[in-house]
């Protein structure tokens, strides 16, 4: 049985290896950097390869001018389809309303579903968040309207509590001010043995962290550096307690954005695909040179289901 875990870094692109500018280069990332071949991708070195494990890079700009986007970023990522074309514009950070059936008949929680497959979305949202969607269902992000549209349902605080979901902050942290003071706080690596755990019970695990697009809009550097060793210390809690052989890890963005601290906005960097696992060397050479982001579903369809 193939099975994929998904680890989705909202506006992580592959920047200047300059810890002045580029936090990644900064902080302490020893998990991402083992998967890297001791050293993590930047605009000088954008491949580099273990024994289970490449580096690759991804354009994000889609062949469309101007900046990356959000919505249309994750609706290539997510379908397949050049969102960003299809739009005719870089659009976000919701779905552009031309996008919405593709996102409906094509995401990957959709087309995994229609092949047999269990997906599920391991991220929990706090009871706001539900009221939120009764008035707001047009402010949905690419992922959560993919899960609502194909019937996959979203996580709550109670799924939270009992250890079957992961916090968007790694660490819980921030769910006494959403209102649940009885969600403990847990370590990094907690929330990764618990990724690994979801892991070995489905066939696609999808997990999302944008903390990083926002350090990177505030210009936040410390910030910026906080959110990455947090990432790297549940990354390394992932390794630990799952077995290579038996689940693919990918990594990878929508855009670019924290590593370039000198702007707020988004960049034209690439971004990175990180692939782990015993397959990952069959599962990159499937990628050619100059790919963008609509590569990645494709693949994964259909690693999962045998066709590769």
């Amino acid at each position: 049985m193939r099975r994929v875990l998904f680890l989705f870094l909202d506006g992580v692109g592959i920047g200047v290896k300059d810890p002045r500018v580029n936090p990644l280069f900064a902080a302490r990332l020893p998990a991402l950097r083992s998967l890297a071949g001791g050293d993590l991708p930047s605009l000088g070195r954008r491949r580099s390869q273990t024994d289970l494990s490449r580096v690759l890079p991804l354009d994000a700009t889609l062949g469309v001018p101007g900046l990356p986007q959000s919505g249309t970023g994750q609706t290539s990522l997510f379908t397949g389809v050049n969102g960003a074309a299809l739009a005719g514009k870089h659009f976000g950070p919701h779905p552009y309303s031309t996008l919405k059936p593709v996102i409906a008949g094509q995401s990957i929680f959709r087309r995994l579903l229609d092949a047999g497959k269990t997906p599920l979305f391991a991220n929990a949202f706090p009871r706001r968040f539900f009221e939120y969607l009764e008035t707001h269902r047009s402010r949905m992000s690419v992922t959560t309207f993919s899960c609502t549209a194909s019937g996959v349902p979203l996580l709550r605080t109670e799924d939270l509590a009992r250890g079957a979901a992961v916090s968007a902050d790694i660490t819980n942290a921030g769910w006494r001010d959403l209102g649940h003071p009885e969600i403990p706080v847990i370590d990094p690596r907690e929330a990764g043995a618990r990724l690994a755990g979801l892991a070995r019970r489905y066939d696609f695990v999808l997990y999302e962290y944008w903390k990083t697009d926002k350090a990177g809009h505030a210009m936040d550097f410390p910030g910026a550096v906080d959110v990455l060793e947090t990432f790297d210390a549940m990354l390394g809690g992932i390794l630990e307690s799952l077995d290579p052989a038996g689940t693919l890890i990918l990594l990878t963005s929508d855009h670019g954005n924290i590593e370039d601290m000198t702007t707020r906005t988004h960049t034209r960097h690439p971004v990175p695909l990180i692939v782990y696992g015993a397959d990952a060397p069959a599962f990159a050479a499937r990628i050619r040179q100059g790919a963008d982001l609509t590569v990645v579903t494709p693949l994964v369809l259909e690693y999962i289901t045998g066709t590769m």
